[in-house]
């Protein structure tokens, strides 16, 4: 058995001071992220030539902001852990050499954050979800998800246009068949035929483009 994961995607439909706790989340989490990429960006400057002394240092955490922004309290702590989390991810593919130093993050037209599921604070309850802070937001659920899938997190985001939706990702098992090879077929790109295999089979590739381009060209000049 191997787990698999799998996301479900849903309209949220929250009440005015849900709304506004909300966005109210997606602006610490940008903030946080902020000045912890700050505070990060300055140590690089000082220690970038002693790569030991970078990796040995402390990174800052959302606790440390809470005691001298009191407001920072009144959202979900998970959605600033996960602001960590990502800053993280960012930081590491930076020194791997596989990004550029992360940057800070703007007010965009989509924004997000991500909570994840601790003893039961988030549960799906007809018609609605029990989120952290939220407690009980209408959702739209146009489809069901399994029983045997368990809930790992969930993403709220908001578009332009004011529309809210929360991404669940769910995890489960599931096993894999291992088959017999009984026969290998090897294929080779061909120009006129998209391919051809080592049995000398080609593609057959329909060509529609080429069997329209005299109607198209007839079509073209009425146009």
């Amino acid at each position: 058995m191997t787990k698999r994961n799998k996301a479900y995607k849903f309209r949220l439909y929250p009440t005015e001071d849900q709304a506004l706790l909300i966005r109210k989340t997606f602006g610490c989490v940008r903030f946080v992220y902020n000045k912890m990429l700050a505070e990060r960006k300055e140590t690089y400057e000082l220690l970038r030539d002693n790569k030991d002394a970078l990796k040995k240092g402390k990174p800052p955490t959302p606790a440390k902001y809470k005691k001298e922004y009191e407001w920072l309290k009144e959202v979900d702590s998970l959605a600033l852990a996960n602001a960590q989390l990502n800053l993280d991810k960012a930081y590491k593919a930076f020194f791997r050499g596989k990004a550029k130093f992360p940057t800070f993050k703007r007010k965009r037209h989509k924004q997000s954050y991500t909570t994840n599921v601790v003893n039961g604070n988030i549960q799906l309850l007809g018609g609605h979800i029990k989120l952290p802070k939220l407690k009980m937001v209408k959702i739209r659920q146009h489809r069901e998800i399994p029983s045997e899938h368990k809930i790992k997190s969930c993403t709220i985001s908001m578009t332009s246009s004011g529309k809210y939706s929360i991404s669940i990702l769910t995890e489960y098992e599931k096993e894999i068949e291992s088959k017999e090879v009984k026969k290998v077929v090897g294929l080779d790109f061909a120009m006129n035929g998209l391919f051809v295999d080592s049995e000398g089979k080609k593609a057959n590739y329909p060509r529609f483009y080429r069997q329209m381009l005299d109607r198209l060209a007839k079509e073209q000049r009425k146009l």
